[in-house]
């Protein structure tokens, strides 16, 4: 187990690495120019000189690559062109809001793609599995942008019970319960697709642990149905942490549109933000650390797999 571990995390060393590569330079191709963002187009050439010199633009790519590199290694990763504040400064509280926002999205994930799933695998030809699977499908194949849309419309704009942005209202109390009507919406709007994609993927594995072997020999012995469920759910259950871990990694890296949509001041909004004003070490910043928090999450996953199933340790 130790040594699977160590291997993994030996293997991130250079995954990482690779992902720095391509995240500077996309970055640094991207279109645009960050001085006029900035100085503003009518700006005059001893400002942008004073400028590029400051923030290393100036220097050969490469030369500006290892610089950044060698910063972010001792956890700085710069200032932000647009805020002149330093870059983590701005990502902290936005990565705080953003883990949230996923956090309550995983869970409505998780609780929702495992009784779906369970439905469908129990009873796949029964009423339960044929709503299981066009609940499922429905959730994969509608637009999240659309699908956000729609919520604001119906549950903001038309019934009014739920606000349609923002983390706390302008004259409420701060308190847990407006920030839980606040989040309602956008979880649900992030969920959508992970919760169909984890379910698709359970109703698989336990529906084939229910019709295998295992189940039946279970049966055999005597074992009440409850008993014999309970087995069948642990057998599957690392299908489960690989799909799921996968999807709270997606809904860490893909909630740009939700947060957008819905004005939560989170980690996509800010690099939408940054990327409009061309704020390019802020962008690199975020993208690092979306970067690190998914390879994270797949070391995570990996090592509770092989907690669970010890083939997979070997």
């Amino acid at each position: 187990m130790r040594r699977m571990l160590l291997r993994r995390l030996l293997l991130a060393v250079p995954t990482l690495l690779g992902v720095t590569v391509v995240v500077f330079a996309t970055v640094a191709l991207v279109p645009g120019d960050p001085l006029a963002a900035f100085l503003g187009p009518g700006a005059p050439p001893e400002a942008r000189r004073e400028l590029t010199e400051r923030i290393g633009l100036d220097e050969p790519l490469p030369v500006q690559y290892a610089a950044w590199l060698g910063h972010a290694l001792s956890g700085d990763l710069g200032t932000s062109i647009s805020g002149q504040r330093p870059v983590a400064e701005l990502l902290g509280p936005a990565l705080g809001q953003t883990l949230i926002l996923t956090g309550s999205a995983f869970v409505l994930v998780l609780i929702g793609g495992t009784l779906l799933g369970a439905a469908g695998a129990l009873r796949p030809r029964g009423l339960p599995g044929r709503l299981s699977g066009a609940l499922s499908t429905l959730s994969i194949s509608a637009p999240q942008y659309s699908v956000a849309l729609l919520l604001i419309a119906v549950f903001a704009v038309q019934l009014r019970w739920l606000p349609a942005g923002g983390t706390h209202d302008v004259f409420g109390d701060g308190g847990s319960l407006d920030l839980v009507r606040h989040l309602a919406l956008p979880a649900v709007a992030a969920a959508l697709v992970p919760l169909g994609l984890t379910a698709r993927v359970f109703r698989a594995a336990l529906g084939s642990v229910l019709a295998g072997d295992l189940a039946d020999s279970l049966r055999a012995r005597g074992l009440s149905r409850t008993a014999v469920l309970w087995h069948c759910v642990h057998n599957a259950s690392p299908a489960l942490l690989t799909i799921a871990g996968l999807q709270l990694a997606y809904l860490l890296e893909g909630v740009v549109f939700v947060e957008t949509l819905f004005a939560w001041p989170g980690l996509g909004r800010l690099l939408y933000d940054a990327l409009s004003a061309r704020d390019f070490p802020l962008v690199q910043g975020g993208v690092l650390i979306v970067a690190v928090a998914f390879v994270g999450i797949n070391i995570l996953v990996d090592t509770a797999h092989a907690w669970i199933d010890p083939r997979v340790r070997s």
